[in-house]
Order: C-alpha cells, then structure tokens, then sequence
C-alpha cells in the first residue's frame, strides 16, 4: 500500500518541475518581448530599478509600445524626457539583471 503513495509523490514532483520550467521560459519570452516593445536593445540607455518600479532611460521614447508593455502585466507607466517609469511589482529587480546582462 505504501508504494501507492510513493508512485504519487513522484509524479506530483514531476509535475512541479515541469511547471516551474515552463514559467521560468515564459518568463523569458515575456523580457524579451519588452526589450522589443522599449524599441530593442539599442535603444535602452541605462536601468534602475526602486522596489517594484522599473526605470529605463531611452534613446528613442517615441518607438516604445506602452499599450503592449500594459498588456506584459505593466501595473503603470510615467513618461518623463527620456524615460519610463513601470510598475512591474517583484519582477523589475529580475528584468534590471536580464536587460543589463543582454546588453553586455
């Protein structure tokens, strides 16, 4: 009887990883679709990150998507010159290091 719930246990672990593959890729994909939506990486000067807003300075901030960054889960965005303000919650600490470390 016991081995019953070892089978369980294992396929309730396989079924764990799977899942936080699946969302560490989808994040990702989700960083680099803003990279794309901020006008790529060419255009992103410099990034700062103060508790769950992500500053990012721009060359361009008339390319930028703001309606597709919303739509990536952006709580807000503040436009001043020649930069945003967004408001990711706890991920802009994660996409400070990604971006920093594409543009290397």
């Amino acid at each position: 009887m016991w081995w019953q719930y070892l089978i369980i246990l294992f396929v309730l672990a396989i079924i764990s990883l799977i899942i936080v593959k699946l969302n560490k890729k989808n994040f990702n994909m989700e960083i680099n679709k803003l990279v794309q939506y901020l006008g790529g990486k060419d255009n992103i000067l410099d990034t700062e990150v103060n508790m769950s807003r992500f500053k990012v300075t721009l060359k361009d901030v008339s390319i930028v998507d703001k309606d597709a960054i919303e739509k990536l889960g952006a709580k807000g965005i503040v436009e001043i010159d020649n930069q945003l303000k967004i408001i990711f919650a706890t991920d802009a600490i994660k996409l400070k290091k990604y971006i920093n470390d594409l543009k290397k």
